[in-house]
């Protein structure tokens, strides 16, 4: 009986429509693809940690060259913005400390003085800017990560395959008990 049965399923395994038959021209050999390469994305993360933007060019995502550039130098100019102005309002406490002249002291016709920051606001702008610098600091830091993490996943999904046979699209349909349009999408797969 297992005998029979063997033959059966072998007899049934030989049999080939000619529908599941494909035609050569139609069948694309896998040298024919670009190749797989399971370790692009770390390079794109390293080069992007090397030289930012560099993960970028290695993607060839050129066109996403001056927004890190222009993200990562803004940013690091307001650190440098900040920290220099609060090194103005530091030097200008010191100079009033010691009993000097500083640049927000002006000097009338009179020979009198005045102060147009009073000490506390000296300290409050050096403390103000000196915030700000160490926060633009860490937005420097998250800018320079997010470009390394972007490259990588940007590597990573660029190697997905993403043909026609895979469709995502909206859907429209009538319901005809109660007149009324059913919305919603579909994914469609075409074997």
């Amino acid at each position: 009986m297992v005998v029979l049965l063997f033959f059966c399923a072998f007899a049934k395994a030989q049999e080939v429509p000619a529908s599941t038959l494909l035609d050569t021209e139609t069948v694309t050999a896998v040298s024919d693809q670009d190749p797989y390469e399971p370790l692009r994305p770390a390079k794109a993360a390293f080069y992007g940690a090397v030289l930012p933007g560099l993960g970028q060019l290695y993607n060839k995502d050129y066109w996403k060259l001056p927004l890190v550039y222009g993200a990562l130098g803004s940013s690091i100019y307001a650190v440098s913005f900040n920290s220099n102005q609060s090194e103005r309002f530091r030097t200008a406490f010191k100079e009033r400390l010691a009993g000097r002249i500083d640049e927000f002291t002006t000097v009338n016709e009179d020979g009198t003085t005045t102060e147009i920051f009073s000490d506390d606001a000296l300290l409050n702008g050096q403390e103000q800017f000196r915030k700000r610098r160490d926060l633009f600091i860490l937005v420097s830091a998250g800018v320079y990560i997010l470009q390394i993490v972007e490259a990588n996943v940007d590597a990573h999904l660029s190697q997905f395959d993403v043909d026609d046979e895979l469709t995502l699209g909206p859907a429209i349909y009538n319901d005809d008990m109660g007149q009324t349009m059913n919305y919603g999408l579909t994914i469609n797969y075409k074997f």
